[in-house]
């Protein structure tokens, strides 16, 4: 399959974009995640190859691909490198974000797209430590704001050159009002402080991000909310992020289905019925959570509306990917045996990997008592 660095046509060649930024990174995925250290080599590949222009559209200097392209594109590289999958997923959510923010007509969202394209601008997010009720504050001054607080879960701090963050503006409560951002990380008072040492994901250098009374234009505010609401530009963000941080660790659970189907299948002697179900099995819920996802962004559609019903759509096939993929871990586990227990294997690695995927948010009980929520909403507006 060639490998095209101009603009993508087809679902193979995102797969095989994808999946030779895999081989080149995985080699050192065990050192990063020993040392927990960064990706450096990944982010190399996907610079030379074009993969961080993923989804920037061709007329922009992108590659032009769709989101559910930018899903499968992931789902394949964590297959390899389930560290650089997924710290790759926050710029190319956001980039799908500016994408959907350029279909409105946002004045700034051009310039990202093709800074992205021709500057190598690389973005990051605090939306998971943020969230709903961020404890930054933000002081309104001439011209501006001042940002203040620290930023946790920030993926690949160490290489973004700005951050899609929050702040709220007033006393934090239900009359405050929430802020929303793109700072450059270069900017006066950032500084960054190293507290990345998990259980697993060790490689994104997901370290903290500090704010010293960092001055943000009023004109870069690209979005307000109420605080405590799931609204606004937040809204639109995790709608984007849900089918591809759920690829992701889907995308970690079909890698150690390939490793265990590997081993068995390499054994001389003929494997037993448990780990023939097993893989079996394996392999059953994998393409059933991959159709979750991909039929999820075909119902939410390519230009989703920003709505609780859209959200519903979207998390509850994150859902089920993310809680697929650590059953389908531990299986591959089991069906491998006591040689799966060694470091030498990657599957210790995915074991610890997949377990990130509920922590993202929103986490899995709560999607479920959303979508409860939601049905009785519509039967009580139902005729029966």
């Amino acid at each position: 399959m060639t490998i095209t660095t101009e603009s993508i046509q087809t679902d193979d060649q995102v797969v095989a974009l994808a999946a030779e930024v895999g081989r080149r990174c995985a080699p050192s995925e065990a050192a990063h995640d020993r040392d927990a250290t960064f990706v450096t080599e990944a982010y190399e590949a996907m610079k030379e190859l074009g993969y961080l222009r993923l989804a920037v559209p061709a007329e922009f200097g992108g590659l032009g691909a769709s989101m559910r392209q930018v899903m499968l594109a992931e789902h394949e590289l964590a297959r390899h490198a389930a560290s650089p999958a997924l710290a790759a997923a926050m710029h190319l959510y956001l980039t799908l974000v500016q994408c959907w923010r350029h279909r409105r007509g946002a004045p700034d969202a051009e310039g990202v797209l093709r800074r992205i394209a021709t500057d190598d601008l690389i973005m990051a997010t605090s939306g998971g430590s943020d969230w709903v009720c961020p404890t930054t504050t933000a002081v309104e001054v001439e011209g501006g704001f001042r940002l203040s607080g620290r930023k946790a879960f920030c993926s690949q701090a160490p290489v973004a050159t700005v951050i899609s963050t929050s702040a709220v503006l007033g006393e934090p409560g239900p009359d405050a009002e929430v802020l929303h951002a793109s700072v450059p990380l270069s900017s006066p008072g950032v500084s960054l402080v190293e507290t990345w040492d998990t259980l697993g994901m060790r490689g994104t250098a997901s370290h903290d991000l500090v704010f010293d009374d960092v001055f943000v234009p009023a004109g870069k505010i690209v979005g307000r909310r109420p605080y405590g609401k799931l609204t606004g530009p937040l809204l639109t963000a995790v709608i984007h992020f849900a089918p591809i941080g759920g690829a992701v660790y889907l995308g970690v659970a079909q890698g150690a289905y390939d490793e265990a189907l590997r081993i068995v299948a390499g054994r001389a002697a003929e494997p037993t019925p448990a780990a023939v179900r097993g893989l079996g099995e394996m392999s059953a819920r994998l393409r059933v959570a991959k159709w979750a996802l991909l039929g999820a962004v075909d119902e939410a559609g390519e230009d989703p509306s920003a709505d609780e019903r859209t959200l519903t759509t979207l998390m509850v096939a994150k859902r089920h990917a993310v809680c697929e993929a650590k059953a389908i871990v531990d299986l591959a586990l089991d069906v491998v045996g006591g040689a799966a227990f060694f470091r030498t294997l990657p599957l210790e690695r995915a074991y610890r990997d997949v377990r990130g995927g509920p922590f993202h948010p929103i986490s899995p009980e709560a999607t479920l008592a959303m979508a409860g929520t939601g049905a009785l909403a519509d039967a009580k507006h139902a005729s029966w």
